[in-house]
């Protein structure tokens, strides 16, 4: 499809995305930006803005451009970041907390966000870089989502694709959909959580890794 002529005229700030890392640069070769610019101003229109005016005009460009890039998960296969690390023996638990996440709820399009911990008993050191830990949370926190999906396919791909022993995952967010909208209750908190493996059979094992999740946390 032929882009808009508002897209091919993006300011330079805008169109020079060397700044964004690989995954973003996948996503918007691979989404429609101008039928994206096409809705956006739909919406404008919908709402009763005046497109024409000078802070708005290049708006409908801007947001094509900002949902190919919160929504690149869309255009990446996390599975790839499983790339277990040769030669080792480690066989305890490992815990990656308070990876911050950016997530749009795919009932209202608007944003929730909030941490990621994220612990892993491997089988036979089997295990994997902890930055890939980050990337996985991240990469399915990037598309229009539902927290408590967003939780179990992280931590249903850690338990197969590394064979773990036992995976648990907690995130806790705040959603916007209940802070500026509807029951308007800005500050709450939503903790889900998945558990897999010895953390569901072993009460100790469970115990230990949310006493470690939770030290020290405000």
């Amino acid at each position: 499809m032929k882009k808009t002529d508002e897209l091919e005229t993006l300011p330079e700030s805008d169109s020079a995305d060397e700044h964004l890392p690989p995954i973003e640069h996948q996503a918007i070769a691979k989404v429609d930006l101008g039928k994206i610019a096409q809705g956006v101003r739909l919406i404008l229109e919908g709402i009763g803005e005046d497109i024409t005016r000078p802070g708005i005009e290049e708006t409908p460009s801007r947001v094509a451009k900002m949902y190919a890039e919160i929504c690149g998960g869309l255009h990446h296969n996390p599975k790839e970041y499983i790339k277990v690390v040769p030669a080792e023996t480690h066989d305890e638990m490992i815990i990656v907390r308070d990876i911050t996440i950016f997530s749009l709820c795919e009932h209202h399009l608007v944003p929730f966000f909030g941490q990621a911990h994220i612990a892993y008993i491997p089988d036979h050191g089997r295990i994997v870089g902890l930055s890939k830990l980050a990337r996985i949370a991240d990469n399915f926190a990037r598309r229009p989502q539902i927290q408590e999906r967003l939780t179990t396919q992280i931590a249903e791909l850690l338990y197969d694709g590394l064979k773990a022993r036992g995976v648990m995952v907690v995130v806790e967010c705040e959603h916007m959909c209940m802070a500026m909208r509807g029951i308007r209750k800005p500050g709450s908190k939503t903790i889900t959580s998945a558990v897999r493996g010895i953390f569901r059979t072993d009460q100790r094992t469970r115990a230990e890794a949310m006493s470690l999740i939770n030290r020290n946390l405000s």
